[in-house]
């Protein structure tokens, strides 16, 4: 298995949109680590492009997200510049292979934290504060049923990402009481609160810190961080728009064309 091509040939799916067999197709041995290392080496790919590594994501950190696909713990990508969308400018699916929504809340911290050892108390510590934020997740694979290796090579699987205006201080926050509203076109399609994130979406990323110390990453000052989707993925559609209010944190919206 030749690790660079593969993470070579993922990064071409992503820019010109096309899709691609599943690795565990291609290499049904394919394992975990090796997954990750292609990860990393698209990133590599991405910053050779002049792109730049603006944060972390956790995905996969829902329960039932965790049920229905038959795994036991989350995965993680990275953010990059070309990820990062504005939640005033509408998104063209043309840009994306089969986009799918995710409502969630950012941290954005004012601390480096690196694992192993790190608790959701020290991630509080470290958290300049949270925003209101969709993820557009987006497989470049042709079968979007696919394996855990198959999402973590395709940087878990990182579309674009919105975020809300909002910067909202944690100190005086229940982090695993946070209400969610998930409105599509005008109306509500979903609720939840925010334990649906492992418990909370600051045990969410101390998972991610101390997940990727085992590859000498860190979380750094100045990234944005997000936490995981409070409910289960939304099939997109040209002219869908979106908007998700969250409790005492605020809103973000989204809308899409061709």
């Amino acid at each position: 298995m030749d690790i660079k091509q593969i993470a070579k040939e993922l990064y071409h799916a992503e820019k010109n949109s096309i899709k691609i067999e599943k690795l565990s197709v291609t290499y049904p041995e394919i394992t975990v680590d090796q997954a990750y290392r292609i990860q990393l080496a698209a990133v590599e790919e991405k910053l050779a492009d002049g792109q730049i590594v603006v944060g972390k994501k956790i995905g996969l950190s829902n329960f039932e997200m965790q049920k229905a696909l038959g795994i036991s713990e989350p995965d993680y990508g990275h953010i990059l510049s070309d990820n990062m969308a504005d939640q005033d400018n509408p998104l063209r699916m043309s840009e994306m292979v089969q986009p799918m929504m995710e409502a969630e809340l950012a941290f954005v911290l004012d601390k480096d934290i690196q694992g192993p050892g790190v608790t959701a108390a020290q991630v509080m510590a470290a958290t300049k504060g949270i925003i209101p934020a969709f993820e557009v997740v987006d497989s470049r694979f042709s079968d979007i049923r696919v394996a855990l290796q198959d999402t973590i090579a395709d940087n878990a699987s990182c579309g674009r990402v919105i975020l809300g205006s909002t910067l909202v201080p944690i100190n005086d926050l229940d982090l695993r009481t946070i209400g969610l509203v998930l409105e599509k076109n005008g109306r509500i399609i979903d609720t939840a609160a925010s334990a649906t994130v492992l418990g909370s979406p600051a045990a969410s990323v101390a998972w991610l810190a101390n997940k990727i110390a085992a590859y000498g990453v860190g979380l750094k000052a100045g990234e944005i961080i997000m936490s995981g989707s409070f409910t289960n993925i939304v099939k997109i559609e040209e002219g869908d728009v979106f908007e998700a209010s969250f409790g005492g944190v605020g809103k973000v919206k989204a809308s899409f064309v061709k």
